[in-house]
């Protein structure tokens, strides 16, 4: 038996309006169905997976716990981070990182504090000067060559 895709990501959410419409509004994902529960929930449709918001009292995320998700338009998933306010400054020196290997994170929080990671494979097909908050990972810890080739995109080499 093996594993063969993940279905769904279920996360926290203090205001599950609140948390549904910054997911519909930086990511574009879809409310779905969803079934009635001891706590209130809201599915949302992500391509062919979900992910699962729940409100339950006296829940916290895990500070370095995170779930990361590709984008179709990184510029417009930062813009509209930044506009929210949703960037992370706290948790890594920077927001957004570049990766010697040529692919780019971003880090946000949601309305409950989840921390998301948002990926992109390219980073010479950003606008650098329209990103003031992208640093390179190695600029802040040096790697080594094995760490260098260190990919999210394996299926693109």
């Amino acid at each position: 038996m093996h594993a063969v895709r993940f279905n769904h990501v279920s996360i926290h959410a203090d205001d599950l309006e609140e948390s549904t419409r910054v997911y519909e509004d930086v990511f574009g994902m879809e409310r779905l169905p969803t079934p009635g529960f001891r706590q209130r929930v809201q599915w949302l449709r992500l391509g062919d997976q979900q992910l699962h918001l729940f409100q339950r009292e006296g829940t916290e995320p895990p500070r370095f716990h995170h779930l990361a998700l590709d984008v179709d338009d990184f510029g417009a998933a930062y813009r509209k981070a930044r506009e929210l306010g949703l960037l992370d400054t706290e948790t890594w020196d920077s927001p957004i990182r570049e990766h010697p290997s040529g692919w780019v994170q971003m880090y946000i929080r949601d309305p409950a504090g989840n921390l998301i990671e948002v990926d992109w494979p390219d980073a010479s097909t950003l606008d650098r000067s329209t990103i003031p908050e992208l640093t390179r990972l190695d600029d802040d810890v040096p790697q080594s060559e094995a760490e260098r080739s260190a990919t999210l995109y394996h299926a693109r080499r």
